[in-house]
């Protein structure tokens, strides 16, 4: 049986192994590596992610829609209470703060992200929470 720790821990070396490209169902995606501290815990966790980034702008963002869950994902949970976050993007890694964002601009960019990626605007027809949008800004 294959666990989420272990689906992600393959992504996660395949991303590495490929400088930043994953495969499969991530084929054409544009993936980072997200390190981040559990909120209760302070152990650190990465969690592999799609991200959306608007031309010109240096701001990346991810959506915390656990495929449709009707819960947030855990790692959302861990940027509200620790903001302080490292990236791997592509070959590249730095520190980064993360902002949940909200109101129009969230609309905006989940709108954005979903036009481009079908699967998001499934995953918040398939709950009733507004799935969280979090921008992550290099320091």
């Amino acid at each position: 049986m294959t666990t989420v720790h272990n689906w992600n821990q393959q992504i996660i070396d395949e991303f590495r192994a490929n400088k930043g490209i994953v495969g499969g169902p991530f084929t054409g995606a544009t993936m980072l590596l997200l390190h981040h501290k559990g909120a209760k815990s302070s152990t650190e966790r990465v969690n592999p992610l799609v991200y959306y980034q608007e031309e010109g702008s240096e701001v990346m963002y991810v959506f915390g829609s656990k495929g449709g869950a009707p819960e947030n994902p855990d790692w959302y949970y861990n940027l509200k209470a620790n903001p302080d976050v490292t990236l791997e993007v592509g070959t590249e890694t730095f520190d980064a703060t993360a902002e949940v964002i909200t109101g129009p601009e969230r609309d905006r960019i989940y709108e954005a992200n979903a036009k481009l990626r079908s699967a998001f605007a499934q995953y918040q027809a398939n709950t009733k929470r507004k799935i969280p949008v979090i921008a992550l800004r290099r320091k």
